[in-house]
């Protein structure tokens, strides 16, 4: 199909972006990658009165560490970019089961917060890692944590004039390690259950955990009730496969053509048992 026709604006700054976005009264659709919103407008699933391509804003793609320890990644940052940069093994594994190689080499990790698909990866791996997203308007620059940033299926605590610059985390905890697993729909590779666990274990106990799933309900959430039943145990197999069981608590599960809300509903217990058992290097 042929999308609606639309107006199309490269802003040369991110100023400039700013200012479009402002007076577009609600109507413009950022276009960074483009791997989500493209098909969309192509499909006529969405509709935009201008399109602001910020693909050349140079001073969105930087990444790396911060001198706290922690880590910032530019709204343009790819995917593939960040399988090349990231010191943590298993977020690598993790965005190599993103799309294709083509949505890896395009696609953005901030486009993919800012889409918020239900079953999309990058929200989990960065829920677990306690991310927060930067941003920016005319107004001023705020930074939310991505818990509390995912409202609904495509809906965030963005505003219109707002553009995400990029996401930011700090130190994790000492010893901590995490993992993510998924059951990927064959067709897609989306996530009909994807969990991305970060544990560390502090005088034998766990210390830290965070536990986040994705494809389980309208938006990707953080699992606090399995959070709270694995801090201060030994994190034994027992322990772990008891914190497991409230992966669903207080969430209600999708229900659809390529998994039952029941079997959705184990499985996302199967899963978190598995990622947490895996973060601890099992």
């Amino acid at each position: 199909m042929i999308p609606a026709a639309f107006d199309y604006q490269r802003p040369a700054s991110v100023d400039e972006a700013l200012r479009i976005l402002a007076s577009a009264g609600g109507g413009a659709k950022v276009l960074a990658g483009g791997q989500s919103l493209l098909p969309l407008l192509k499909m006529r699933l969405a509709s935009a009165d201008t399109l602001v391509d910020i693909g050349r804003l140079t001073d969105l793609k930087s990444f790396g560490p911060t001198a706290d320890g922690g880590y910032e990644i530019g709204a343009l940052a790819t995917y593939a970019d960040m399988i090349g940069a990231t010191g943590l093994g298993w977020v690598a594994d993790a965005i190599e089961q993103i799309g294709d190689v083509q949505v890896r080499n395009r696609g953005t990790v901030a486009g993919s917060l800012a889409h918020c698909d239900p079953a999309s990866d990058a929200p989990a791996v960065c829920l677990a890692l306690d991310y927060s997203v930067v941003l920016r308007s005319q107004r001023g620059e705020r930074v939310v944590p991505t818990d509390g940033f995912f409202e609904g299926p495509f809906q965030t605590g963005m505003t219109s004039d707002e553009l995400i610059v990029g996401l930011r985390r700090g130190p994790l905890p000492a010893g901590a390690s995490g993992a993510y697993r998924k059951l990927a729909q064959p067709a897609s590779g989306y996530s009909i259950v994807g969990v991305a666990a970060v544990v560390a274990m502090d005088g034998g106990v766990v210390g830290h955990a965070r536990v986040a799933l994705t494809g389980v309900g309208d938006h990707p959430y953080r699992a606090k009730a399995v959070e709270a039943a694995l801090l201060g145990s030994d994190g034994s197999p027992a322990a772990v496969a008891a914190a497991a069981e409230h992966a669903t608590d207080g969430h209600t599960v999708n229900s659809d053509i390529h998994a039952d809300r029941d079997y959705r509903t184990h499985t996302a217990v199967v899963y978190t048992r598995r990622a947490i058992e895996a973060a601890l290097g099992r």
